[in-house]
């Protein structure tokens, strides 16, 4: 399913964390952003203050560089972009990260690190659900801010910004 965004080729894309909890996960998806252009949107309750040590360490001193959003609720970040196209990351999505065809300006959105997204949202999004394959049956998850780089850059490969 193709999102209906009308949105400009150099439209950053939006990587949202819903209620994140570590804060070396949310200060190295910062410094992602930065280093991209991406938008990071932090939504609902977090586990940590803004000023931790570990999640200022972790993004360095990228932060003034970072585009940060703070939301109160999912819904009301939604609302404020009406025609956004959200993907929404799960382990227990059935399409690939690599399936889905992203355009400038979408929303990635990802749950807290020990409990994921709820399951009435990925199943009212199911088709807008994506998963990175996890070949291990050892392995649960893989680390959130690991995995919020690896569907930026193929956003942004598809979208053709990794061109320099």
């Amino acid at each position: 399913m193709l999102c209906s965004c009308a949105m400009q080729k150099h439209t950053p894309f939006h990587i949202v964390l819903i209620e994140p909890e570590i804060p070396p996960n949310t200060g190295n998806i910062g410094r992602l952003c930065a280093a991209t252009g991406a938008h990071l949107h932090l939504v609902g309750k977090l586990g940590f203050s803004l000023d931790d040590k570990h999640m200022k360490r972790a993004g360095l001193d990228y932060w003034p560089e970072v585009k940060l959003h703070l939301w109160e609720s999912l819904q009301h970040l939604q609302q404020e972009y009406p025609q956004g196209c959200f993907w929404y990351t799960s382990k227990k999505a059935t399409r690939s990260y690599t399936n889905a065809i992203y355009r400038p300006g979408d929303f990635i959105v990802f749950g807290k690190e020990t409990l994921g997204l709820p399951e009435e949202l990925l199943a009212a999004e199911n088709e807008q659900a994506i998963l990175i394959p996890i070949f291990s049956p050892a392995v649960r998850s893989l680390n959130l801010a690991n995995s919020a780089a690896i569907i930026l850059y193929e956003a942004l490969r598809q979208t053709g910004q990794l061109s320099t």
